[in-house]
């Protein structure tokens, strides 16, 4: 790179032209993901060194890609002029490849100072550096600037799924150039039609669109426009769009518009055929239309969908601003709610009355009941540390009561000798008990480790009971700690705020304790 950059500078110097000029060999990850994008090999990567070249005006640009290709043998088919033909976001500049001082390929790009600033910080940055100067071009702005209308006319719409999938469409498909009969260059998204060239040039010729010629030849409206075709539209002052428009034209942009004409001409056909579309999918998939469009649900949904009013929603509909299946999905779900929300209450009722005739559960204290059993001794056994979320079994001990273990406790299941003394336990607490629960943290042995786990514990009140750290021949610390905690979803929150400190690499539950 620097060879090539030494033997352009002494011939850009010799021309007189005022440059700057800089290098870089690409970078490994940028090739990596350039052959997995284009699904290319490396030997395919023509930009693997690249050159750059800025100027202070397009002239100059000509004229150092002129001394670039005196000096080196320029690849075929490897030249792209984005000055003459800019991208849509109005990237411009000279792309060539030639084979540079050592056989290699090697890119040079030659653009002026107002392309770099526009390439490397946005067309908005590049118009408020402009205007600090009192140097802006109001028509050139407004060039610059049509992109962000577009932008603006694919967000008008209520359907939130059809922007994004218009943004993907229109901005990240491929494209096709075109002219107009003045020679003007319009770019499209591949698939588009005449009407779309038509909506590009301006909503009312698209709206009094009857026909297009290509290169002086009349073509049918769904005619798929190529590179190079000099686009010329046939207007009539009774022209209207028509709904099958929908299916034909290639761009959201086109589609948005259309859709825009027949919200506001027919509003009122827009609304019978919506709802005549809703009652007829519903009646097919067996369901009760006034049943369901009751209680001001479909004002709701609208709402929902941030499609105005109900009418509004239900006009969306008839001129195919939103799918019949979308509104009937949101309609069912609301139905369905609103009939759990009315079955919950009738059982809250229910419960109410039950619980006026049953008589006070006293807590004993260890938020464990015993089914059958309530005067009888219960504690929780070490070996497992049973918290409230926890599946339960007790264990019927020798002069010692009831011992309570995890369901699946190695204690408990290994013992089939002692099946008999099993019994049925359930947690019974207030939420003012606390429990023991021994944690396994497996960190790295670094200093200030401990003192941040000790401080997280800290931040959320949480109690110490023990503390046992051990490091190993790794450079790993493995502490085990008890700690005081409410029942098991505090335990889970407590182990992910753990989880993500620096340099922790697991926190567990640890049943490893002493046995009984």
């Amino acid at each position: 790179v620097n060879e090539a950059i030494e033997v352009l500078r002494k011939a850009l110097e010799e021309s007189h032209i005022k440059f700057e000029i800089n290098g870089r060999p690409k970078h490994f990850y940028s090739i990596y993901k350039k052959m997995k994008k284009d699904n290319r090999d490396l030997s395919q990567v023509y930009d693997l060194f690249a050159i750059r070249v800025i100027v202070d005006d397009v002239k100059d640009c000509y004229g150092v890609l002129g001394i670039v290709h005196s000096l080196w043998k320029p690849l075929p088919y490897r030249f792209k002029d984005y000055i003459a033909m800019p991208k849509p976001n109005n990237y411009q500049s000279l792309h060539t490849t030639v084979i540079g001082t050592r056989g290699q390929p090697v890119e040079i790009q030659i653009r002026t100072w107002e392309m770099h600033r526009i390439a490397e910080y946005g067309v908005a940055a590049h118009w408020r550096y402009k205007e600090g100067n009192q140097t802006a071009n109001k028509d050139a702005f407004d060039e610059k600037m049509g992109w962000l209308r577009n932008l603006l006319e694919w967000q008008d719409t209520s359907n939130p799924k059809e922007f994004v999938n218009a943004l993907k469409l229109d901005a990240f498909s491929d494209e096709v150039f075109v002219f107009s009969p003045r020679g003007d260059v319009i770019d499209l998204p591949q698939g588009s039609i005449p009407i779309d060239f038509a909506y590009r040039i301006h909503t009312d010729v698209g709206h009094r669109c009857v026909g297009a010629k290509i290169n002086g030849k009349i073509v049918p409206l769904d005619y798929k426009l190529k590179n190079g075709d000099i686009v010329e539209i046939i207007t009539s002052k009774v022209g209207k769009p028509s709904l099958d428009w929908l299916n034909i034209v290639g761009s959201s942009e086109s589609r948005s518009k259309i859709r825009s004409w027949f919200k506001k001409e027919n509003r009122e056909e827009n609304i019978a055929k919506g709802l005549d579309a809703l009652e007829r999918e519903c009646k097919r998939l067996g369901h009760d239309w006034k049943a369901l469009n009751v209680g001001g649900r479909l004002g709701r949904v609208a709402k929902q969908m941030n499609a105005g009013s109900e009418d509004d929603l239900v006009a969306a509909v008839g001129y195919g601003g939103f799918a019949v299946n979308t509104v009937l999905i949101k309609l069912l779900e609301l139905h369905k709610k609103d009939l759990q929300k009315q079955e919950e209450k009738t059982n809250s009722l229910a419960a109410l009355e039950k619980l006026k005739t049953k008589k006070p559960v006293k807590h004993n204290g260890t938020g464990i009941l015993v089914k059958g059993e309530p005067g009888l001794l219960v504690r929780l056994a070490k070996c497992c540390s049973p918290v409230p979320g926890d599946p339960i079994i007790g264990f019927i001990t020798r002069g010692r009561g009831v011992s309570v273990h995890r369901a699946d406790c190695p204690n408990v299941t290994h013992g089939q000798n002692d099946v008999d003394r099993l019994i049925d336990v359930e947690w019974d607490y207030d939420g003012n008990e606390r429990f023991e629960v021994n944690m396994e943290i497996v960190a790295y042995d670094r200093t200030g480790i401990m003192a941040e786990i000790m401080a997280t514990l800290a931040e959320m009140k949480i109690s110490i009971l023990s503390v046992n750290a051990k490091t190993s021949d790794t450079k790993n610390v493995t502490i085990h700690m008890g700690i005081s905690i409410k029942d098991l979803a505090q335990f889970e929150f407590v182990a992910t705020k753990i989880r993500r400190l620096k340099d922790v690499y697991a926190v567990e539950r640890y049943t490893g304790g002493s046995q009984t």
